[in-house]
């Protein structure tokens, strides 16, 4: 199984470009972020008719999240819990059922924090907290389960082009960094990292200052597996070429392939 996962910034204006991806990677469980549109505007028809299901939660304007599947699902839940309050579409879950059990993906779109000196970066950090309270919870099932989205979390200088020109950024700050590691401290495993210690793995190019062309990258989309997960970890990519398409967005894609009949 290939589960993948896209901040697309816009489905309606990258609709293109994800369904020529879709059909060049095949992937069966994809996590979509920033589609920036309301449930009834995403353009569902167009991924039933490449043989995905499609399961939504979305936004006008911003945000927004959403799961292709080309297995059926057995359950959707959307909304992070721990927040009634909290009316942003940042996270979706689904579970799927293969020939050899269920498996759980949650696909996410962490807030972004910035300015730290204002609200923002506070329900950045709580909504970390809650989801770190979610997985917790979630890992008590001891079953598959992948976490995958736009992290907007840098976890080491490892993973960005120049650490000091980020260093007071949220998504780089010391507390973001904790923030991420206690997640992965429950158990969890960092796909790309499980499989390459090596630097400039980037998943995010500004479209300002020439980031792309002079790889000016960060990497802060992540797909977090548990133990069930990890253990089945076959393969792993960053399909970076997609930034040299037409009209790009400014994320590319990133997957993880598992044998979950291992």
């Amino acid at each position: 199984m290939r589960i993948a996962t896209w901040n697309v910034n816009s489905i309606r204006l990258r609709i293109d470009n994800t369904l020529a991806w879709l059909k060049e990677t095949s992937p069966d469980v994809v996590c979509l972020q920033e589609i920036k549109c309301q449930d009834e505007q995403f353009p569902r028809e167009a991924f039933e008719s490449a043989g995905y299901n499609v399961a939504v939660h979305g936004q006008k304007g911003f945000n927004g999240v959403a799961i292709l599947s080309r297995l059926p699902f057995d359950e959707v839940t959307a909304g992070l819990p721990g927040d009634e309050a909290d009316v942003q579409s940042r996270f979706i879950e689904v579970v799927v059922s293969t020939g050899t059990g269920v498996v759980r993906v949650c696909g996410i779109y962490l807030p972004n924090g910035n300015p730290p000196d204002t609200e923002k970066y506070p329900y950045k950090l709580n909504w970390m907290a809650r989801l770190k309270a979610h997985v917790a919870q979630r890992l008590t099932y001891e079953e598959p389960l992948i976490v995958a989205g736009d992290y907007n979390v840098i976890p080491a200088p490892e993973d960005v082009h120049d650490p000091r020109a980020w260093e007071g950024d949220a998504l780089y700050l010391p507390r973001t960094r904790l923030a991420f590691r206690e997640l992965v401290n429950l158990g969890l495993t960092d796909a790309v990292r499980a499989s390459s210690d090596a630097a400039g793995l980037y998943t995010f190019w500004d479209y300002q200052a020439g980031a792309w062309p002079r790889n000016n990258g960060i990497r802060i989309d992540h797909l977090l597996l548990s133990p069930q997960a990890a253990d089945r970890l076959k393969g792993v990519g960053i399909d970076k070429h997609v930034r040299g398409w037409e009209k790009p967005s400014d994320h590319v894609p990133v997957w993880a392939d598992i044998d979950l009949a291992a």
